[in-house]
């Protein structure tokens, strides 16, 4: 990958985060460093399963609990920045183009 192609990556994905981030604070969530952290991770790859995302995020913060992360993924999916028919990849559209 070049050095350019990389720096787009990180520029979508910093989007994403951030426009993610904007949406769960309407939601009424507080954006602890454990969501942080799980956002982080969900957006470096695509997962299958929350034990996958849960086991990443362990590496990272080993405080993090399973139910943190079932509780982040069904707030993703609530606000529709994810799927579980995509396999806990983050989507390229903003939430709100899905309500």
């Amino acid at each position: 990958m070049t050095q350019e192609n990389s720096s787009q990556n990180y520029e979508r994905t910093k989007m994403q985060k951030d426009r993610i981030i904007h949406h769960l604070r309407e939601e009424g969530c507080r954006i602890t460093k454990q969501r942080q952290v799980l956002l982080d991770v969900i957006l470096e790859e695509d997962f299958t399963s929350c034990k996958e995302i849960y086991y990443r995020a362990l590496k990272v913060d080993p405080k993090i609990g399973t139910a943190t992360v079932y509780r982040m993924i069904n707030k993703l999916e609530e606000i529709g920045a994810i799927s579980r028919k995509n396999m806990y990849k983050i989507l390229c559209e903003s939430p709100d183009d899905e309500r």
